[in-house]
This record gives structure tokens, sequence and C-alpha cells, in this order.
């Protein structure tokens, strides 16, 4: 087994099936850590190379767990003065730069491990899931703090409390797992529910501007590769359009130098826009569909349809997915 692998995924459901495993889904990063004799691999789940940004993470797993160990897990920061895990702290280990270490120091990484892929020589993705878990376990029983166990329940009461009690906490939902299953990379097994209803989108287009974003104009990816248009978001936060505004600085499409470069008209007919966005076209600034957004949406969203009918509320940026990692346009 050699990196990149993909990892296992879950898809949406809304009940816990009875006799299943439950744990917690954490609000982090999803990284397989694959430890060799003197190194550390951190990889995203698209196969990203996380392992420069968590060189505290990176520096325990090393010493916890011998060579040839394979982990699937969580990367999180915790914030002790909200008790709870901080996504921007998170995010920040990208930006931080020169701040690198500083940022480590201050704010240290924490690896929440869930799954056990390889043990040595051994292969450990046909196994049941029963049987990988008990062998993570032994090798966590005296692992350093900041190397968790995931915690893991077969209460479905138990479970439902961690989402309600949790949240707070940063916790999004619940995981569910079969017992018997094996690991199968992609989104082939496990299920889950998550305390609200949210999805990811590709930033297509800003009103206002770029370092102050009004709305998002947001897209997906069909079947050919092109940007379809899919709705807009509320206006943007204040504490979040700073940070927005510097990742879209980057993919500027220059559309005087490269005028067909963007698949969408300018400005947006108000047909497309619909009642989301009255009766004008609406100007925008075209940005290359290369940053990802996480929004929270209507329950009643349907979000299979070609056009969203609601309008979106922005939940972050998503530094660690690419356009690739969202889930394609309906057909158009």
């Amino acid at each position: 087994m050699r990196p990149p692998v993909e990892p296992m995924r879950a898809t949406a459901a809304t009940v816990l099936p009875p006799g299943w495993r439950y744990e917690p889904k954490w609000d982090g990063f999803r990284a397989l850590a694959w430890i060799y004799e003197h190194r550390v691999l951190l990889q995203s789940r698209n196969g990203r190379t996380l392992t420069p940004y968590f060189p505290d993470v990176t520096r325990l797993l090393r010493t916890a767990f011998p060579a040839g160990v394979v982990l699937d897990g969580e990367l999180i920061v915790w914030d002790p003065d909200r008790g709870r895990t901080s996504f921007p702290a998170l995010q920040g280990r990208i930006t931080a730069g020169r701040r690198l270490l500083r940022e480590a120091r201050d704010r240290p990484g924490h690896f929440v491990a869930f799954d056990v892929l390889r043990d040595g020589p051994s292969d450990l993705v046909d196994r049941p899931l029963v049987e990988r878990r008990a062998r993570l376990e032994e090798l966590l029983a005296s692992a350093p703090p900041q190397l968790q166990l995931c915690p893991q329940t077969t209460d479905t009461a138990e479970a439902r409390a961690w989402m309600a009690d949790w949240a707070g906490a940063g916790v999004e939902g619940i995981v569910a797992k079969d017992p018997t299953g094996r690991y199968t990379p992609g989104p082939t097994g496990w299920i889950k529910l998550k305390t609200r209803n949210t999805v990811e989108a590709i930033v297509g287009g800003v009103t206002g501007t770029l370092s102050a974003p009004g709305t998002l104009l947001l897209g997906r990816l069909d079947a050919d590769g092109r940007l379809r248009y899919v709705g807009l978001t509320h206006p943007v936060p204040t504490d979040v359009a700073a940070e927005l505004g510097r990742a879209l600085t980057r993919y500027v499409a220059q559309q005087r130098r490269q005028p067909d470069q963007h698949p969408w008209p300018q400005p947006l007919p108000p047909t497309w826009a619909g009642q989301l966005g009255g009766t004008r076209p609406i100007p925008y600034v075209p940005v290359r569909p290369e940053v990802v957004v996480e929004v929270e949406v209507d329950v009643a969203f349907d979000t299979e349809a070609r056009r969203w009918r609601h309008r979106a509320k922005l939940v972050r940026v998503r530094a660690d997915l690419s356009p690739y990692d969202v889930a394609r346009a309906a057909a158009f």
C-alpha cells in the first residue's frame, strides 16, 4: 500500500442504523498518517500533502508508532479559550508561512485516530472494523495526549447525546460504521448524520470586491468538467470576509486578457438567479474556480437540483478541499 490512497468516506443519512458502531464527526482536516522509518506523511483526503503544516503532530507520530503503521483520522486544533475545536486556526497552519512554528507552539495540533489500515507488514484493510479497532486501541494505549483515540459506542442513545452535547465543542455529527465492514476507499460503507445541513460548492464569482466580497456566486463541476452555476449566498459575514478575500485574490479571472476563460456570462442573467436575484442582471467579479467553501443550507434545499431555490449561508473556506472533491452538478 503506497500513498496517495483515497480514504474511506461516509455518505449522508437521516437515521442511525442499529447494531453499528458510532463515532463523533470532528470539525477538522481528514488525514491519513503514514509512519516511515525516519519520516511521516500526512495525506489529505484528496491526496494533498499536509506534512509541512503540522510539524508538532508529525514529530509525535514518528516517535509514538513503529514504521509501517498507517492511520486514518482527523487533524484538529483545540481552542482552550472557547472550549472547542478551531477550524480557522487549523486553516491558519496552511497560510502561516514563517509564523508556522509559533502557531504550532501556541496552538498545537491533535490527531484523533479512528482507524488503522496497516500495521507493519500486515495490511488490515480487508479485516473487519472490530479487529482494526482492537489493534488501534493497542497502538494508542501509551500515546501522548496530542494523539487521541476517537470515542466509539454501540449505543444509539449515547451517540445522539454526543450530537446534542458536544456540538458546542466542535463535533459536527455522528459517523456510523458496520462492525463487520472492511476498509473500502471512497464513499462506500460508512454513513454520517450531521448536526446541520451543509454542503460544499466552488466560488465562481463575488459581488462587491475581492477584498470585501458581498455575496458569493457558487458553482459545481459537471461531468465534462465545466463549472455550472448553482446559487448565491447570503451576505458574507465580516469576520470571514478578509480570509475569503485573501483566498480569492489568488484566483482572479483576468477577464480583459482572457475574455473567454470564465464559463458564466457577465453580468449574471436574472433568469439564472431566479428568485434569489430579483429581476435585474447581477454584476460580479469573476474568479477562477479554485476556492471551495462550505455553506449551510435550508433543510428544504434540493441540493440535487440544477440551481438552488434558496440562498445559502457561508460557513467557512475549505482550503483542504479541491474543486474535484465537491459533488458534481446535476445534469443540464
